[in-house]
């Protein structure tokens, strides 16, 4: 492990979906760590910027990018509270992020193991259900709260 400490960052990135569920996106936050400092964080703004792409991995991506001022993120770990879909997976491994920490599968659309698992043969070292059932309660009440709205 790259990191002393994954809950701390897991817990930073369920702040962030906190922040998705309070915009009424879906609560996805991800927390980009280099060298146990945190270098870049986001969450989802699909419905708000009327974006597929706009998930917080990509944007997380994208950001720490800048920062560090290079695509390969060599030696990062990302912290996502959800397990990432087939695109976000793709960039993650494209930008040669080290370590992925993920809080609860997601059964509809997660590539890392539930729907797909295309993180196999690769350099990205997996580390599921960091801080699994707060990640669950997020997206349970997440949905709970679009049925009772009729969506």
């Amino acid at each position: 492990m790259l990191t002393s400490n994954p809950e701390k960052f897991m817990k930073l990135a369920l702040m962030e979906a906190q922040t998705a569920l309070s915009q009424g996106e879906v609560p996805i936050g991800a927390i980009l760590v280099k060298d146990d400092e945190v270098v870049a964080k986001s969450f989802n703004t699909i419905e708000k910027g009327k974006d597929s792409t706009a998930h917080a991995e990509i944007k997380v991506i994208r950001e720490a990018g800048r920062i560090i001022n290079n695509w390969r993120l060599n030696g990062c770990s990302l912290f996502v509270n959800v397990e990432p879909c087939t695109m976000c997976l793709g960039a993650i491994k494209q930008s040669r992020i080290s370590e992925l920490y993920f809080g609860c599968f997601d059964e509809k659309f997660g590539a890392v193991g539930s729907l797909y698992d295309l993180s196999e043969g690769s350099h990205l070292k997996v580390f599921p259900e960091i801080l699994k059932d707060e990640s669950i309660v997020l997206m349970q009440k997440f949905f709970r709260e679009l049925r009772r709205k009729g969506k």
